[in-house]
């Protein structure tokens, strides 16, 4: 999570609400009115509603809100990885009242994608509180004759360039785990990109794609309605530091 302050960036471990509002609006050497804040501040999130960054958010809004005596609107940008909530943020006046959702693909990967980038992740925002973090899973159309990493791979290159694996947007870290299990596998797959992980998610139990790298918290609410144990979605790995998709 991050904040449009105008000043040098400044790290604050993961704390309570209430040192997070601090944070947010009672850094030193940033001034602001006695009624601070006056209106509703906004929590800017780069995906669309329904995404684990949407959710999250807006769990989030309801108990900073009762810290500041505010409610805090949740705004949903979502598009070009990040791109368009980010420059939103950074283009808000810097008096507190403008919050981003930030995510590591628009401060760390963006950068290195996207030539002209109207943002600068370092100038620009001010971090504050490390929120969560999530593995990746590799899920699958039950339709998919595979039931494991190796019998995918053994589909993927008995078929190359016919499957097709979902991320949650170009340059989003899950692209990156679908690229990097094509290299690492040496296999074909078409790239299907979206807006977020909740239409990922969908089109993946609608059939429409074939298999998606997703965070474990997309997941989830799948998981835990049913749909991965009565044949809509299929697990097929979990992506962790110390476990690579060959192993």
């Amino acid at each position: 999570m991050a904040v449009n302050q105008g000043k040098k960036l400044a790290s604050l471990s993961l704390g309570s609400l209430l040192l997070l509002a601090l944070a947010l609006f009672g850094s030193p050497g940033q001034a602001f009115a006695a009624d601070f804040p006056s209106k509703p501040p906004r929590l800017v999130v780069p995906f669309p509603p329904g995404g684990v960054v949407d959710i999250l958010a807006r769990g989030l809004a309801p108990k900073l809100g009762e810290q500041l005596g505010r409610q805090i609107i949740v705004d949903n940008r979502p598009g070009a990885n990040g791109v368009i909530a980010f420059e939103f943020v950074a283009k808000s006046p810097a008096d507190g009242y403008t919050l981003l959702f930030a995510h590591t693909s628009g401060l760390t990967i963006n950068p290195v994608l996207v030539s002209k980038l109207p943002y600068d992740p370092v100038k620009d925002f001010a971090p504050v509180s490390m929120i969560a973090r999530s593995p990746f899973v590799l899920v699958a159309n039950p339709s998919l004759p595979a039931n494991s990493v190796k019998e995918l791979i053994a589909l993927a290159k008995a078929t190359p360039g016919k499957l097709s694996f979902a991320s949650a947007g170009t340059g989003n870290l899950t692209h990156l785990a679908g690229e990097l299990f094509k290299l690492q596998a040496g296999v074909d797959l078409v790239h299907v990109p979206y807006k977020g992980g909740a239409q990922e998610i969908g089109d993946l139990v609608g059939g429409y794609v074939d298999i998606g790298f997703v965070t474990m918290a997309d997941f989830l609410p799948q998981a835990r309605t049913g749909a991965a144990s009565d044949g809509t979605l299929r697990l097929i790995f979990l992506r962790s530091p110390k476990l690579d998709f060959l192993d």
